[in-house]
């Protein structure tokens, strides 16, 4: 059965916005516009420079937490822009929880690329990726969901796959991905969300910023390279895989395990997203693209 968005805990309107900037930030001046109303998020683009993001659930608080915390430390080494907090907002009034002003940074959804076009980003991903895919240290924010080993997903991909309405042959390819030996380096820093609604194309198709780090934990490199299937085509993927495997500063993330895994990550993260995206047609594609290219016969 496909789900949607859940329902907000908290109503975040332009006023209340618009209250929480003036009071708290007022050197931060603008008109306000909602563009994305997400599962965890409202993000507000303040005037031209600012976006305002602030949870719509409680769930979503240590999330945007992490992001104020990390992504300043994060930033310096990556080859794109981030969106690096540029001031922090308290609870006040009516709404409960923190809440960042960030750059608004140049760009378009990576969505609205038809997808034989995007292997012209295809490297710079690469590039942004093994960038961040170093070690990570002991703190690093916990996630259940994202970075653990593959077989700690078996029971809901399974659960997915057997409620219907999912192409043939993906319960075969969830299989033969678990089947792929663990990852046996250390856990290495990870975006952990990685299709193409969080990536940013400029106008010269170049990838122009790396969005959305709600997700960001350590662990399996995997999770990432999940990218492979989730943004790009056959021709895509060989471009990021190649250039991925010229770059990755762990030996062990190069090697035909770890992609194999990646698959399988694709795989569940595309069938979630297929699974909760009834009122969402953008999303329900990116989760259909996924599983169409994870279902390719040589699964590149």
């Amino acid at each position: 059965m496909t789900a949607g968005t859940p329902a907000a805990e908290v109503a975040v309107s332009e006023s209340l916005v618009a209250a929480l900037v003036r009071t708290q930030h007022p050197d931060f001046d603008g008109p306000l516009r909602l563009v994305a109303n997400g599962w965890d998020n409202a993000v507000y683009r303040l005037g031209d420079t600012w976006s305002v993001r602030l949870p719509r659930r409680a769930v979503a608080v240590p999330l945007l937490v992490n992001e104020q915390r990390w992504l300043s430390r994060l930033a310096p080494r990556l080859p794109v822009p981030v969106p690096v907090p540029v001031a922090v907002g308290e609870p006040a009034g009516s709404y409960p929880w923190p809440w960042s002003i960030n750059p608004w940074l140049p760009g378009h959804p990576a969505t609205a690329v038809p997808v034989a076009e995007r292997v012209a980003f295809a490297a710079d991903l690469a590039h942004t990726f093994a960038a961040l895919h170093v070690p990570a240290p002991a703190d690093a924010p916990p996630n259940a969901f994202r970075g653990v080993p593959l077989s700690d997903r078996t029971e809901p991909v399974r659960e997915r796959l057997a409620g219907g309405g999912f192409p043939a042959g993906l319960a075969a390819a969830w299989e033969e991905a678990l089947a792929a030996p663990p990852w046996t380096g250390p856990p290495v820093w990870l975006h952990a969300d990685p299709h193409p609604a969080n990536l940013l194309a400029g106008d010269d198709g170049r990838l122009a910023a790396l969005i959305d780090f709600g997700d960001l934990t350590s662990g399996d490199p995997a999770t990432d390279l999940a990218a492979a299937w989730m943004v790009f085509d056959a021709a895509g993927r060989a471009v990021f895989r190649q250039t991925y495997a010229t770059l990755a500063p762990l030996e062990d993330a190069t090697d035909d395990a770890t992609w194999r895994r990646a698959r399988g990550w694709a795989l569940s993260i595309g069938s979630a997203i297929a699974a909760s995206s009834a009122d969402n047609p953008a999303m329900a594609a990116i989760g259909a693209h996924a599983l169409d290219q994870v279902l390719l016969p040589d699964g590149r």
